[in-house]
């Protein structure tokens, strides 16, 4: 990393001096270091087709064919990802008591990986599916290893990967792709226990996160555009208390109008900055 700060960095470091207990909004930009892709472009446009609808995967079988089909080959992606430098210096930084909490948009589980334990998952856990039926809570790779077994000519395709761990694999017939009943219920619908498109974050989630945010003095919204509604929300409140919104992110962003700094340099840089610039550290404080 560089020894040399820009002013929106220095400006960044200044500001969570003034305002030292911090709420972080994170979204997929914070974990590209991580090699996860992201969703969207520096205009907020998508970069790929968007993600399946939850009204889709309900409602239509083919449609679930075709997301555990592509979910078998993508989804080793997240599931051997580990947190990068950015994950660190947050959680270093909660650590240390500057971050009040993380209300995190992405489902990798890598804030927690890194050590951050005051963490909402907005969208919920990608490493764990749920029966719509009986509410069965199994673990992702369970199932995929059944799946596996179900489908053995799917296993080891190559294919791009997309940030929720989905493949893009064109031209494949999905329909003869075999999918598992419930265990216990026997014939209730699986589902990655994950906010899709289209779906609501679960009421109780959401009033932890605006507790966190309540109870801190300012709001870091980190990598993420904030186009989606159910995170834009929180730069929303926070403006209307008056609260200091700062944002790490390159870009346009859905709350371009109400930051109160717009830091437009690399994350995992200027995360790893903000530690060294509060704690008055070398800046060699984290490796990659």
């Amino acid at each position: 990393m560089s020894s040399v700060l820009g002013a929106d960095q220095q400006a960044l470091i200044d500001l969570v001096r003034r305002h030292p207990r911090l709420c972080v909004l994170t979204g997929a930009g914070v974990s590209t270091d991580s090699g996860i892709p992201d969703y969207r472009d520096e205009k907020g446009e998508w970069k790929r087709p968007p993600p399946m609808t939850h009204q889709v995967y309900m409602t239509s079988h083919l449609g679930r064919q075709r997301y555990w089909a592509r979910s078998l080959v993508g989804f080793r992606l997240l599931a051997h990802a580990t947190p990068g430098r950015a994950h660190q210096a947050l959680a270093a930084l909660e650590a240390q008591g500057v971050i009040e909490g993380i209300i995190t948009q992405n489902v990798d589980r890598l804030h927690q990986k890194a050590g951050s334990r005051r963490v909402v998952d907005l969208h919920g856990r990608a490493d764990l599916v749920r029966c719509m039926q009986c509410q069965l809570l199994v673990r992702r790779h369970v199932l995929h290893d059944h799946l596996a077994t179900l489908n053995p000519d799917w296993v080891g395709m190559e294919a791009e990967i997309a940030p929720d761990g989905d493949a893009y694999l064109d031209e494949v017939d999905f329909s003869t792709f075999r999918l598992p009943d419930c265990p216990r219920c026997g014939h209730g619908i699986l589902k990655p226990d994950v906010v899709f498109f289209g779906d609501n974050v679960p009421r109780g989630r959401l009033e932890r996160a605006m507790s966190i945010l309540d109870n801190s003095q300012a709001l870091l919204v980190v990598g993420s555009s904030l186009m989606v509604f159910s995170g834009f929300r929180f730069a929303r409140h926070a403006a209307s208390k008056g609260m200091p919104v700062a944002c790490l992110n390159r870009g346009h962003t859905r709350a371009d109008t109400l930051y109160t700094l717009k830091c437009e340099a690399p994350i995992d840089e200027s995360l790893t900055a903000l530690l060294n610039g509060l704690s008055d550290a070398p800046a060699s404080r984290i490796t990659g």
